[in-house]
């Protein structure tokens, strides 16, 4: 399905003539600055102290200061992958796999919290059963005498399956923690501040960039997102349920789903694209609802695919209870379906005309 480019003369980009990489060199400093301001406020608060169950422990703690961190460096690492022939290619391409080393090892310990807490909530709506993190939610009402009956044998390993989740998962983000504690006093890690600290000063542009224009770097960005789209099954994903989505997922093979990653990929391409309508507007950048939506319909699927997983992932322990791998199958069938709305949101929102700003 042919999916409308944004007009490269319209108001979103009524700059983008004259945008050189003398722009792209201000965006990156900016990005660098933001990066040394959050590890500052990193090491003021603490960033070795445990994180609350809830992901934050006030305004200005250690995970905000390590999403901050996540921040600029997702935008270093975007604008050197879309604007890389305006920039020195050696420093280029050492930099880009180190800030994704990087941005990939800290967002490890949220992912597994959110995923956690993804799940218990749904097991919670699915069958009734209260669980710590919920003990204010209110039951889901039952529709019938089968769905009560159907829920009564889903509650009785609901429990079973949440405290198997949460021992898997709360295992798995201590481990990241960890991790992430020994990537901040790595010496690699302070290889990468420290060329960041640089780039704070001096971009090494190419002698070229300061007068060459950005504008077809960040098209060319805007069409690759689109051919992606295009090669989207979008046809399939016009329906909020899709039952051959299911059949892979609830199959023993351990392998992710094979539809999803083509998803993953219009994720990335989508951020690089925002990234890239960053650095050629700045602050001036509209927002664009139909992009913002996009987005979110794309961050619920890759939740929910990754949910989904790791609830496949804990039915396949070793002597675990029927009821409990009952539960457990419910749950990733569950979070599949989420993973098929979002889909159809993505599909909703993408073929809506974008939002000019006069």
């Amino acid at each position: 399905m042919a999916q409308r480019h944004l007009d490269p003369t319209g108001p979103q980009s009524r700059h983008a003539g004259a945008v050189t990489g003398d722009a792209l060199a201000g965006y990156l400093r900016a990005q660098a600055t933001e990066f040394l301001r959050a590890l500052r406020l990193h090491r003021e608060t603490g960033g070795g102290t445990a994180i609350g169950s809830n992901g934050s422990n006030g305004p200005e703690d250690p995970v905000d200061a390590a999403r901050a961190l996540r921040r600029s460096v997702r935008r270093i690492s975007g604008s050197l992958h879309t604007f890389r022939p305006l920039l020195d290619p050696d420093w280029s391409e050492a930099m880009r796999p180190e800030l994704a080393w990087l941005s990939g090892t800290l967002a490890m310990e949220h992912a597994y919290a959110a995923r956690l807490e993804r799940l218990l909530l749904a097991l919670h709506r699915l069958s009734g059963a209260v669980f710590p993190a919920q003990s204010g939610s209110v039951a889901p009402s039952d529709t019938g005498p089968p769905a009560t009956q159907e829920r009564g044998n889903l509650t009785v390993g609901a429990a079973k399956a949440g405290a198997l989740l949460e021992r898997q998962l709360t295992l798995a983000r201590t481990r990241a923690h960890s991790t992430a504690l020994q990537c901040l006093g790595s010496s690699r890690f302070h290889a990468v501040a420290d060329n960041i600290a640089l780039l704070a000063s001096e971009v090494p542009l190419t002698p070229g960039a300061p007068s060459t224009g950005l504008h077809p770097l960040a098209t060319a960005a805007e069409e690759r997102l689109t051919d992606a789209v295009t090669a989207l099954p979008l046809v399939v994903a016009g329906s909020p349920y899709n039952a051959e989505a299911l059949i892979h997922g609830l199959s023993p093979d351990p392998a992710p789903h094979p539809q999803d990653a083509p998803w993953h990929q219009v994720r990335l391409l989508l951020r690089l694209h925002r990234y890239a309508l960053e650095v050629l507007l700045h602050e001036s950048a509209p927002v664009d609802v139909r992009l913002l939506a996009a987005g979110q319909a794309l961050d619920r699927h890759r939740d929910a695919a990754e949910a989904a997983g790791a609830a496949a992932q804990a039915a396949r322990t070793p002597r675990i209870a029927p009821a409990t791998a009952y539960a457990l199958g419910v749950l990733h069938a569950d979070q599949r379906h989420e993973v098929e709305a979002a889909r159809f949101a993505f599909q909703q929102s993408w073929q809506k005309q974008a939002v000019r700003t006069p």
